[in-house]
Formats: structure tokens, sequence, C-alpha cells
């Protein structure tokens, strides 16, 4: 069994007996591999996102959070190479990194002959061109999860001029313009819906309060995105 098949194994053996743990011994033992590439294997699932626990004392072990994780999924080869290819897309968006997380947990749960296929049809598409992103890793992560929360963030932006401000924004969106990448929030500064040129952020905190609904102000601005432009 080679190293990726084992991963996805690993995986589904605990997530048979969740939330029961398994030795790293027994594992070992029911993968014929030592103790050691266990514990690497296992190391390297918990650096890509799985949710494994591990427990100490005699009845410890390794155990899977089941509810964090996804089960077996049906896809055929092509839906897989559909999904890889639309998250390998967005790696010139803000969302690049955790679009390559993400792209790694739907592969690691593939039956290992769908995910051998579509590793065989990946290598057919091609990208031309360099397309890089402006947006750190960390900053991305950030947006994420404040617009999947709601939560209020608090930047430090540069303007066009190259002054320095902080402020608390409510993100609304992400929109490509004619500069890259932007950040449309509702900004309290300003008492207005602006955007925010990503690689001019500094620094952006996520802040425990989450924003006003907002739906209707963001509805009106999209309507009149095309003809002029929002500003910062």
């Amino acid at each position: 069994m080679n190293r990726t098949d084992r991963l996805y194994a690993l995986v589904e053996e605990l997530r048979a007996v969740a939330p029961r743990p398994r030795s790293a011994s027994w594992l070992a033992r029911r993968f014929e591999v030592s103790v050691r590439t266990i514990e690497r294997d296992l190391d390297a699932l918990r650096q890509s996102g799985v949710p494994i626990l591990s427990d100490t004392g005699r009845a410890g072990g390794y155990s899977l959070d089941r509810d964090r994780t996804l089960p077996p999924v049906t896809l055929s080869a092509g839906e897989a190479l559909a999904i890889s290819l639309a998250l390998r897309a967005a790696e010139s968006t803000p969302l690049a990194a955790a679009a390559r997380r993400a792209g790694q947990k739907v592969l690691a749960v593939l039956p290992a002959e769908v995910r051998r296929r579509e590793e065989a049809l990946a290598r057919r598409v091609h990208r031309v061109g360099d397309h890089t992103p402006t947006t750190s890793a960390a900053v991305g992560d950030v947006l994420a999860e404040a617009m999947a929360s709601g939560r209020v963030l608090h930047l430090t932006y540069t303007d066009r001029a190259g002054a320095a401000t902080t402020r608390d924004v409510e993100p609304l969106g992400l929109l490509w313009g004619p500069r890259g990448w932007y950040l449309a929030g509702w900004c309290r500064l300003r008492s207005a819906i602006r955007g925010f040129q990503l690689d001019r952020i500094v620094s952006v905190e996520l802040l425990d309060e989450r924003g006003a609904p907002r739906e209707q102000h963001w509805a009106a601005e999209l309507a009149r995105l095309d003809a002029e432009p929002f500003t910062s």
C-alpha cells in the first residue's frame, strides 16, 4: 500500500471506530508499518486539517471527530476532476490557501481508484500564464472566516497616497477590480460601503463582534458597481 492510500485508509479506520481510539501500535500492525511511520502519517493528516485527537494513558490512542470530517464521497473521476479544477482556479484568489486545503481533504476521502483516475485526468489539464495571488495566505484565511461568520475586521490600511489608517470594517464580499482583488465592506470610519485593495491591507484582525445586517446597502452597491467604481 502506498502512502497516499494508507493516509486515506487511516482516516477511514479511525472514522469506523470513532469516538473510540486506536493506539499507534495497533494501527502499525494493521497497516504493516512501523509505529514511527504511523505517527508521521497521523501528524501529516493533522497538519492538513483532519481533526485527529490523541489521548495518553493505557486506554489512550488516536481518535477522529466524526462531526468535523467528510464521510466517503461518491464521485466519478470526472466529478472529482471538476471539483479539483474549480479549487485550482482559486489559486489566483484571496482564498487560495483555503482552496488548497479543501482540495486535499476532498481527494483524501475518495476511493483509491477514483483518486488515481482524477490524478491521471488532471495531468492532461494545463493553465497557460502566470496568475500569482497578491494576498498572503494569512490575510486570505482571516477574510474567509470573517465572511463566513459575519465578524468585524480591524484593518490597518494604506490608501493611494500612502497614508495609513486603522478602521473597523463589516465584510460584505470580495470583488475583482481594475487593480486586483478588493474587500468590500461597511467602513465604520466613513459610515459607508468602501472597497479595500487587498495588497494595501497592512494587517488584519478578526474581532469577536458581528456586523449589522446590511443586505439592502450591499444590493444597492452591487447594482451600481458596473457604472461607478467604489472608493477606498
